[in-house]
C-alpha cells in the first residue's frame, strides 16, 4: 500500500492556487556550452486536460547558458495527431503550444519545415517557435558571412521573411504533426469552436512506430532458447482449461439471458494513479435502441470513479443528428447514450465539444451538462494563471450562463452529431406519439467521415477470394 500511495503523488496536478510551490528535483550536470557543472531542475507534474509531463530546466552559473524542455511522462497516444492552424491576428501568434521531441512543424507559405527530433520538446507559443528558428539561423551568421557569403545572404533573406511573418504582413499556415500524439495547440476562443484550427488523427506507419520504440511481438521475438522450449513443453502438458486466463464457457452452461444479467469483473490499472483496481462490465439493452456494454471503474487508492459505454452492435448504415430542446427540469431526466464518436453543440452558448472529449457514457441531460462543465474547467485551467483579462472575463461569463442552464433557469438546444449512429436520447412520450422537444435526423456519411472511421478500406464480402488471388499472383511472380 505504501508503494501505491507513493506512485499516486509522482505526477501532482498543476494547480498554482492550491500548490504554489511544487517540489522540483535538482541534479548536477555538465553544461554543453562551457563543459563546467551546471544545475538541472526536474519537475514531474500533470497538466489538466492534457497528460503527465516532465519539465526540465538547466542553468549554468559559469557561462550563463540556460535551456528548458518538456517531455511526456505518460503513455504514447494510440494515434498520431496533426494541428493545422491559420495565423491571421496577433492573438494567433500568442497561442500556447506544447510540442514533443517528435513534433514536425511546417510553415506552408515559406516551404519551411522543422523535422522531428531536431529540437527538444517545450512549452512555447507560435511566436516563440519563429523566434527560436531565427536565433538558430542567426547564431553562425558572422562566421558564415566570411566563409560562405552567398549562403549567408540567402539565410539573411530567409530570416527577413520569418520576421515578416511575426509582423503579420500576410496570414500564414502553421502545421504541427506529432506521431506520438503528445502535442497540443491552445484554442484562444475556448469553449467555442476554434475555426482557425483543424485537428486530425492518423494511424502510425511501421517505421514511425519503430521511431517511438514500439515493436510488434513477432518483430522482437528471438529463437526460443532451450529453457524456453522446456517451459513451453511444461505449459503444453497443462490442460488449456486449467492454465488459460480466460476459460471457455461450455455449451449450454451459461445462456445468453444469464450473461446479460451478470456483472463481469476484471483487473486493470487506474488511469489516474496506475494502482491496481477492478473494472465492472455489464451487457444491457436500452429500450427502443440496442444492446450496449457498460463499464465502471472505482479506484480504492485515489478514489477515481469512471464509467464508459460501448455500443454492442457495429456502426450503423447512417449517421444520426439529435436535437433536444431543454425547456425545464423534466428534460434534465432524459436518458442519454453518447458514443465516443459523438460531438456536442449548445446553440445558445455557442459551445462545441469534440467527439473524443467526454468519451462514451450513459447518463442524463443534466449529467451530460455537468460532465461537460467539469471538463471545460480542467481544460481552461491548463494556463489559467497566465490568461489575459479578456479570456478570464469570457470564461467567467460562459460558466455563469452554463450554471444558469444547469439550474434550469435558461432554455437550451443541445445538438448531438454521431456519424456512427450509436447515440440515443430518450423520448418522453411512451405512447408512440412524436416528442416535440426531440428531433432525430439520419444522414449519409461523407467520404471524409468514412475515412476517419476506417470504412472506406473495409471489405466485408468476398475478402477470402481476394487473398487467394494475391497469393496466386505472388506464386506466378516467383
Amino acid at each position: 500500500m505504501e508503494t501505491i500511495a507513493e506512485q499516486s503523488d509522482v505526477f501532482p496536478k498543476l494547480n498554482v492556487e492550491e500548490e504554489p510551490e511544487l517540489s522540483a528535483t535538482e541534479v548536477e550536470s555538465m553544461c554543453m556550452n562551457c563543459h563546467e557543472n551546471g544545475t538541472t531542475r526536474l519537475l514531474l507534474t500533470q497538466i489538466p486536460f492534457y497528460k503527465e509531463v516532465v519539465i526540465m530546466s538547466f542553468s549554468c552559473d559559469h557561462c550563463g547558458y540556460e535551456n528548458n524542455e518538456i517531455q511526456p511522462g505518460g503513455e504514447i497516444a494510440p494515434k498520431g495527431i496533426e494541428f493545422r492552424t491559420e495565423i491571421v491576428t496577433p492573438r494567433d501568434l500568442n497561442r500556447r503550444v506544447v510540442k514533443s521531441d517528435f513534433s514536425c512543424i511546417r510553415i506552408e507559405e515559406l516551404d519551411f519545415e522543422i523535422p522531428a527530433q531536431s529540437q527538444k520538446g517545450e512549452v512555447t507559443t507560435v511566436e516563440g517557435i519563429i523566434d527560436r528558428v531565427v536565433r538558430g539561423l542567426d547564431q553562425d551568421q558572422p562566421v558564415r558571412r566570411i566563409q560562405h557569403p552567398e549562403a549567408a545572404e540567402q539565410i539573411d533573406a530567409f530570416i527577413s521573411n520569418l520576421q515578416k511573418l511575426k509582423e503579420l504582413e500576410r496570414p500564414f499556415t502553421l502545421t504541427l504533426t506529432d506521431i506520438s500524439g503528445n502535442s497540443f495547440v491552445e484554442n484562444p476562443n475556448a469553449p467555442q469552436k476554434d475555426l482557425a484550427t483543424t485537428i486530425s488523427y492518423f494511424q502510425r506507419t511501421k517505421e514511425q512506430n519503430h521511431m517511438l520504440g514500439i515493436f510488434a511481438h513477432d518483430e522482437v521475438a528471438d529463437k526460443p532458447s532451450n529453457d524456453a522450449v522446456e517451459e513451453s513443453i511444461k505449459l503444453e502438458s497443462v490442460p488449456e482449461e486449467v492454465d488459460s486466463l480466460l476459460k471457455p464457457i461450455r455449451e449450454g452452461a451459461w445462456p445468453l439471458e444469464e450473461l446479460q444479467g451478470e456483472v463481469l469483473q476484471f483487473q486493470t490499472h487506474c488511469p489516474e494513479c496506475a494502482a491496481a483496481c477492478d473494472t465492472n462490465m455489464k451487457v444491457t439493452t436500452i429500450p427502443h435502441f440496442k444492446e450496449v456494454v457498460i463499464m465502471a471503474t472505482v479506484c480504492d487508492n485515489c478514489g477515481l470513479r469512471t464509467n464508459e459505454v460501448k455500443p454492442g452492435g457495429g456502426i450503423e448504415e447512417q449517421g444520426v443528428k439529435i436535437e433536444v430542446s431543454v425547456r425545464g427540469r423534466i428534460d434534465f431526466a432524459r436518458d442519454v447514450l453518447k458514443s465516443e464518436s459523438c460531438s456536442l453543440h449548445i446553440r445558445e452558448l455557442e459551445c462545441e465539444v469534440g467527439a473524443g472529449a467526454l468519451g462514451g457514457r450513459f447518463t442524463t441531460i443534466e449529467g451530460l451538462l455537468t460532465a461537460m462543465r467539469e471538463q471545460l474547467v480542467e481544460s481552461t485551467g491548463m494556463f489559467m494563471d497566465s490568461n489575459d483579462a479578456e479570456t478570464k472575463e469570457r470564461m467567467d461569463k460562459f460558466f455563469g450562463e452554463l450554471d444558469a442552464a444547469i439550474a434550469g433557469d435558461k432554455p437550451l438546444t443541445i445538438v448531438m452529431d454521431d456519424p456512427t449512429g450509436n447515440s440515443y436520447v430518450q423520448s418522453l412520450n411512451d405512447d408512440g406519439t412524436p416528442d416535440t422537444a426531440l428531433r432525430i435526423i439520419r444522414y449519409h456519411r461523407s467520404y471524409d467521415q468514412n475515412e476517419e472511421l476506417g470504412l472506406n478500406d473495409m471489405k466485408t464480402e468476398n475478402y477470402a477470394e481476394e487473398e487467394k488471388t494475391e497469393e496466386a499472383d505472388k506464386k506466378e511472380n516467383c
